[in-house]
């Protein structure tokens, strides 16, 4: 069989270190077993279906990931904003260059689990994200230290229809998140706005059905959730500005599958599931921010890279692997002040 069911788990990236090979099979995906004439059980036919969907589960969750967490917070403003009557506005258009496996290429094993190596295709992922900064309280007066802004953060998912592919998202199509900002240093006309934020980030929980022929696979209440903690530095000059950041990103993602595969020749068909997967993954996060200024609004361009941390799977992928840098890029419009 080939596979195209699986592909219904790459889609959701479209529409928004290394890994160790030879782990042991997932205790979710149970081995079953074969009767005397060496016929596998329904538990069996399902064992290598169901540990592919986890590996590509955790192969595509950090790039989703890393494209919903992004760099700074609030484009173009390095700072924070000043106090009460103070706001900015974003948004934006998060991207990178993702590593979808060719889940089509592969034929899921019957009697068993069995390792297969993906081969690997390169397209982008990203989705379009919007945020609202408030100024709260203004600081030091000399400094700013101390300053606080509150961030309301909004990410969108829109559903989607083909005969072999069903994506839905029965909560709504937007997620908001929350954080918050504190001032280190105000920005002036000789030194650079220096802060420190946190912003909680998540993406709507979709629910995606993928379908060939009689098999099927359910994937109920993905969730991509981001815990960004930022430390910023920057200076706006009339007509431009530049900053720099460091990070640390918390990735927390949670699904739950159902794999059904279709009776064969010679083999009754198999189900397995609902398996809850969940992978919870640190990351340390680098860029680099330049923006133009104009009376109206800034035009911000953000480049940036993600590492680190350590992701296991059963089955291996030729090219890039699952925990490997990542490298994002944005370009959005910020206005306010």
């Amino acid at each position: 069989m080939k596979s195209r069911m699986f592909s219904a788990a790459i889609l959701v990236a479209s529409l928004a270190g290394s890994s160790i090979s030879a782990q042991e099979i997932d205790s979710q995906c149970p081995p079953g077993t074969s009767n005397s004439a060496g016929e596998p059980d329904n538990t069996k036919v399902a064992q290598d279906a169901c540990q592919k969907a986890i590996d590509l589960f955790k192969y595509m969750a950090p790039q989703l990931g890393a494209v919903l967490a992004g760099g700074n917070p609030t484009q173009g403003v390095s700072g924070t904003l000043g106090g009460l009557g103070h706001f900015s506005f974003g948004i934006r258009g998060n991207g990178l260059r993702g590593s979808l496996p060719k889940v089509d290429l592969e034929t899921p094993n019957t009697r068993g689990a069995q390792v297969s190596m993906y081969e690997i295709e390169t397209k982008p992922v990203g989705f379009v994200t919007a945020d609202l900064a408030l100024g709260i309280f203004k600081g030091m007066a000399s400094s700013g230290f101390g300053a606080i802004d509150a961030i309301v953060s909004a990410s969108y998912i829109p559903e989607y229809n083909s005969p072999s592919v069903k994506v839905t998202v029965p909560s709504g199509a937007f997620k908001l998140g929350f954080g918050a900002k504190v001032g280190i240093l105000k920005e002036t006309a000789v030194r650079p706005g220096i802060s420190v934020s946190f912003l909680e980030r998540e993406l709507p929980k979709v629910t995606i059905t993928g379908i060939s022929g009689d098999d099927q696979l359910l994937l109920e209440n993905i969730s991509v959730r981001a815990r960004s903690w930022r430390a910023v530095a920057g200076k706006s000059f009339p007509f431009l500005g530049a900053g720099a950041g460091f990070g640390r990103d918390n990735y927390d993602s949670n699904a739950s599958i159902t794999v059904t595969v279709a009776p064969r020749p010679a083999t009754q068909g198999g189900t397995g599931g609902p398996i809850a997967l969940a992978q919870k993954l640190s990351r340390n996060n680098l860029f680099g921010t330049v923006w133009i200024n104009s009376r109206v609004m800034r035009i911000v361009g953000e480049l940036g890279v993600v590492s680190g941390g350590t992701i296991v799977t059963y089955n291996e992928f030729d090219g890039v692997q699952p925990a490997d840098k990542r490298t994002y890029a944005s370009v959005g419009l910020s206005f306010g002040r």
